[in-house]
């Protein structure tokens, strides 16, 4: 049920899906990109054990919260246009 307590259409349905799913699909590759450019040079060469543990770490710790970030984000800049209260009547500046 949306807001006023209606159902919603198809087509809004559709619309929170395609929503969702781009969210889920760029905080993934956000997260991808950001633990490999922390965490990789620990994983692509013979670093000291104390810098290679703090870079792995680093990443396994930054990398959730930017794809949670990114869900949020996206997520919230998705809204609903505002409904007239009673079906068929407009507001004056639609």
């Amino acid at each position: 049920m949306d807001a006023q307590g209606g159902r919603r259409s198809q087509a809004e349905r559709d619309a929170v899906t395609v929503e969702i799913g781009y969210a889920l699909v760029s905080a993934t590759f956000a997260a991808a990109v950001l633990f490999g450019a922390v965490a990789g040079p620990a994983l692509l060469f013979d670093l000291p054990g104390l810098l290679s543990t703090v870079l792995l770490r680093l990443g396994l710790v930054v990398a959730p919260l930017v794809f949670t970030a990114r869900v949020v984000s996206v997520l919230l800049r998705f809204r609903w246009p505002a409904q007239p209260a009673e079906p068929g009547r407009h507001s004056p500046d639609s």
